[in-house]
């Protein structure tokens, strides 16, 4: 097995419906322009409230992808 290399990088996805909801666009989104994502790590869990309600769950995450090999 070869040695490999990872880059980590903070991602924060929205949602109305749910955190997860909000995780999953993130990775969507992410996955569209990057390549070989390997690890999604939850970091924090918060949530926009407007007029006493809830109004987007929001979900930070640190993303991992493997750098390519020439």
């Amino acid at each position: 097995m070869s040695d490999s290399v990872y880059r980590v990088t903070e991602l924060v996805g929205t949602s109305t419906e749910s955190w997860e909801a909000a995780a999953r666009a993130a990775i969507e989104t992410a996955s569209s322009s990057l390549r070989d994502l390997r690890v999604a790590e939850v970091v924090k869990l918060d949530m926009t409230i407007e007029d006493g309600k809830i109004a987007r769950f929001r979900a930070r995450l640190n993303l991992s992808f493997k750098y390519e090999q020439e």
